[in-house]
């Protein structure tokens, strides 16, 4: 199956700063959405890559890789690139920042303090942005680390219809054990027990519903 289509894909962490040199960060290692951009660049899609920091060992050949570091960084490019109007999916596997300080120190923060509180609020919720453009085919992802199947599934479901979204992948790593269920709002596919079936699967459903 070879598609022609334009794919857009985010992942890795987001980092929000907390001073001038400190930031708050996750554990995404971006392994997915490079699984996923290669698997549409070998489907003959054009494919971009908005990918957040870190040291990555995946291939970005033939892809159109843009980094980024910060959450408001991946708002503006995400706005950027959907604005273009040349996109037919979006794929949202980056690791979006919860929340960020209420107040972000603009100079570096004594290591002498003997203490430091931060006072945390939620970040806009970007996933819900993009039903303002409605012929584009929107991907989720929903990670809950420990959850058992029942309550991935709903957790997954739930975002699926509060975002407006085509697909979700629901996915733990519950005892080090991947799992992940790709889930419509008719269907459910899975349990994919590694990340290229996952990315197999997806990228067939993507395709069929273009």
């Amino acid at each position: 199956m070879v598609t022609k289509n334009n794919i857009l894909i985010t992942s890795g962490p987001t980092w929000v700063a907390i001073d001038q040199v400190r930031v708050i960060s996750n554990l995404a290692s971006g392994e997915t959405g490079f699984i996923l951009a290669d698997r549409f660049k070998k489907l003959g899609a054009k494919v971009t890559l908005l990918l957040g920091p870190g040291n990555f060992y995946g291939s970005a050949k033939g892809i159109r890789l843009i980094r980024f570091h910060y959450f408001s960084e991946l708002a503006q490019l995400l706005d950027k690139e959907l604005k273009t109007g040349r996109y037919t999916a979006l794929i949202h596997a980056a690791a979006v920042a919860d929340y960020q300080p209420k107040r972000v120190c603009h100079n570096k923060v004594s290591s002498r303090r003997k203490n430091w509180a931060i006072n945390l609020v939620p970040t806009k919720k970007i996933i819900h942005s993009f039903n303002k453009y409605p012929d584009l085919f929107t991907v989720g992802f929903k990670f809950e680390p420990d959850a058992i199947k029942d309550k991935l599934l709903a957790r997954g479901r739930m975002l699926l219809k509060k975002a407006d979204l085509n697909l979700v992948v629901a996915n733990s790593n519950k005892n080090n054990n991947y799992q992940a269920y790709i889930l419509s709002c008719l269907k459910q596919y899975g349990p994919f027990t590694n990340k290229k079936k996952m990315a197999n699967c997806l990228s067939e459903l993507i395709t069929k519903g273009l």
